[in-house]
């Protein structure tokens, strides 16, 4: 029972860690621009298609252009689109990144069609690791290492780099970080294309692990709004607490109470929302309020 239970944890936290890498992107995207994006699991999708395909073509080093090519589409999505909604009336992003989202699907089936397509873990990464009583396969190992590094490293990138520091001003203010003199229309898509690029990469690592279907997106937007509500509006610390903990509490309902599992987190959001209504690491933000 013990070897289940922290095996099923492992598996957890791999869950988890991909959830923190969409929730980041939303995160940032929505507390510096502003927009709700709807289309942001599109994203996540395309991330998975795209390594699909460059595997196909160039084999798993292919894959490593995935997440790059999925932020270049983003920024472009931001140039053409997502730039005009910026101080409009907020519904009007909600409209834009619905249909976006409704679109990409439609994309995908048109390119891949609508069966789930085969994506396959490199055969080196094939086979299980056992660590005393916990049991985990390569392959999600290889997962959770290279998602706690991209997480390290976008963290030194917020605190140590001047365009790092822009981002967590601008989140704040963006208004006074335009007076300032920088280029705020380059600094946005910047950071649309930041938050695509994460969720291009939770897209192709999670490839292997979930089924690759253009309907695909729907399974990860709701855990990342589900997150950044628990974990606080603006908090990179909170948005990996809540997903390790969003994660977990999936991975152990689906183990041992499965009719549950879709409803865990919304259950785990409504508890914590009740005691800590900004999230668990939340602060005030004035510009949302």
């Amino acid at each position: 029972m013990l070897d289940m239970v922290l095996s099923q944890a492992a598996n957890g936290l791999v869950l988890g860690f991909l959830y923190v890498l969409i929730a980041i992107g939303l995160s940032i995207i929505f507390g510096m621009l502003g927009i709700v994006n709807f289309a942001h699991g599109s994203f996540f999708a395309v991330g998975a298609y795209l390594a699909y395909a460059l595997t196909l073509q160039f084999g798993w080093v292919g894959t490593l252009a995935a997440p790059v090519l999925t932020g270049v589409i983003g920024i472009a999505v931001e140039v053409v689109l997502i730039r005009w909604l910026y101080g409009k009336e907020p519904l009007l992003g909600l409209i834009l990144t619905f249909a976006l989202a409704l679109l990409a699907e439609a994309v995908l089936r048109l390119i891949f069609g609508g069966a789930a397509v085969p994506f396959a873990a490199p055969k080196f990464l094939a086979g299980f690791i056992e660590y005393g009583p916990i049991l985990i396969t390569k392959y999600r190992m290889f997962v959770l290492v290279v998602t706690a590094l991209a997480l390290v490293a976008f963290w030194a990138f917020l605190s140590y780099t001047a365009y790092g520091r822009i981002i967590r001003a601008g989140s704040r203010d963006p208004e006074m970080v335009g007076l300032l003199g920088i280029n705020l229309p380059i600094v946005f898509s910047g950071v649309f294309g930041m938050g695509c690029l994460l969720a291009g990469l939770a897209g192709m690592l999670a490839a292997p692990l979930w089924t690759v279907t253009p309907s695909m997106a729907a399974g990860a937007i709701m855990p990342a709004f589900v997150i950044v509500t628990i974990g606080g509006l603006g908090s990179y610390a909170g948005a990996i607490v809540a997903g390790l903990l969003v994660g977990i509490t999936t991975s152990m309902t689906i183990q041992f109470q499965p009719e549950w599992s879709g409803a865990a987190m919304y259950i785990l959001m409504a508890l914590i929302l009740l005691v800590r209504p900004r999230g668990l690491f939340g602060e005030r933000w004035e510009r949302f309020e």
